[in-house]
């Protein structure tokens, strides 16, 4: 049996995004993961040895060099066929010692680029960061199309040395737990002592400015300002104060743990509509916050894909979001959800007045975003098509085959 090494940071990127793949791969493959040990408890009973290491999520040099110096150690040890690396830190170490152990398949998938929003030096060293876990790796996977065009107009990757596996995402959507849901959405709302005839918008994330949340605070101010009619004085658009008139009770939940944004911050925000604005930390079960939504909104400034977007849309949940790369992919415009210009809190604003004044529309949107997912982005045709792409890698008689959207 054929031996795969999976690296990546902590046990909730395992369980969230990878568990699938390694249920499907270790059928065929000796697996092995590596992470560190923060809630390890999220990877219990994973079909696959895992192997602890100290991996610090931010920069830590001497640390990172123990690791890198433990993984050649144990990549030598084990003579890996395939060591697959995901997200930056993790891609660096990860691809260096599999380069140095000579293991013969090595590839990295990226997830979304931190660099995409920063400027001067801190950019060109984070995408050279980048440039050199590609020029490292055998192969590369891209978890959307226009991240794929990204990297290589950036010359992170070269034409021909990156796939697309499907029609992107990381690993799809379990459309049987991510779907509408009754009972979840009026126990979620009486948790939260939001009516089940109000509006509810989610978002889901990181407290992150990466994550456009203070547009979105900015957008919620102003449609609630609206409804409420004080926003006459305050320069809110006249297509918003007429469109809300439908849409009365709005509230806006949070999911997500805080980063460099404190729900503080955005609580004074939100001004007089703050006892609107709901939060909550964190959650093993995201989909029955998404099933108590009618809208979910991700204004973000960068995403490799945006997988929130298309689990929500499993729920029959359409979406407002930005036109970024990455999210392209995961909502239609005008037929899943509406997107918007990343960074204009007013275009925003309107776009989830349209959405939220008008039942039909969003109803459909909700049906043909769930349509969408189950035909695009089942989870099992995703991960059975990931160990197709291992198989045909550890294969000599052989050549890679193509993911879905093939090489560029």
């Amino acid at each position: 049996m054929k031996k795969l090494c999976l690296v990546a940071t902590i046990p909730a990127i395992v369980h969230t995004f990878l568990r699938g793949h390694i249920e499907a791969a270790a059928q065929k493959y000796e697996v092995t993961v590596v992470c560190n040990a923060t809630d390890a408890h999220l990877i219990d009973g994973l079909p696959a040895r895992v192997v602890w290491l100290g991996i610090e999520r931010k920069p830590s040099p001497w640390r990172d060099l123990q690791v890198l110096v433990q993984l050649i150690r144990l990549f030598r040890r084990e003579s890996f066929d395939i060591v697959h690396s995901h997200f930056p830190k993790t891609g660096l170490l990860g691809m260096l010692a599999a380069w140095v152990a000579r293991v013969p398949v090595r590839i990295h998938t990226f997830h979304g680029e931190v660099w995409a929003t920063r400027t001067g030096i801190k950019r060109r060293a984070l995408k050279l960061m980048d440039a050199e876990v590609a020029a490292l790796a055998t192969h590369v996977l891209a978890v959307s199309r226009s991240q794929q065009q990204f990297l290589m107009a950036e010359g992170v990757v070269k034409r021909g040395h990156s796939s697309v596996m499907g029609a992107g995402s990381i690993c799809g959507v379990d459309s049987a737990r991510f779907q509408p849901d009754a009972a979840a959405r009026l126990r979620v709302r009486q948790q939260l002592g939001i009516a089940q005839n109000a509006k509810l918008i989610l978002y889901m994330g990181r407290l992150n400015h990466d994550k456009g949340l203070f547009d979105l605070l900015q957008a919620f101010k102003t449609v609630c300002s609206a409804e409420t009619g004080i926003g006459a004085n305050e320069g809110v658009d006249a297509g918003v104060a007429a469109g809300i008139e439908v849409a009365s009770d709005v509230h806006l939940l949070l999911v997500g743990t805080q980063e460099d944004i404190s729900f503080s911050q955005l609580q004074d925000l939100a001004g007089s509509c703050r006892n609107r604005l709901h939060y909550v930390t964190f959650t093993n079960q995201p989909e029955h916050f998404m099933a108590a939504a009618d809208l979910f909104c991700l204004p973000s400034y960068r995403e490799g894909f945006g997988m929130t977007l298309i689990e929500a849309a499993a729920c029959g949940v359409p979406a407002v979001a930005t036109r970024i790369n990455g999210i392209v992919d995961a909502v239609e415009d005008g037929n899943t959800g509406l997107l918007v210009a990343p960074g204009q809190a007013d275009e925003l604003s309107n776009a989830l007045v349209t959405l939220l004044s008008d039942d039909p529309l969003r109803a459909k949107m909700g049906q043909q975003a769930r349509a969408r997912v189950l035909t695009l982005f089942p989870a099992q045709a995703i991960a059975n098509e990931m160990v197709s792409f291992y198989d045909t890698l550890t294969n000599p008689a052989k050549t890679p085959a193509p993911a879905s959207h093939g090489p560029a």
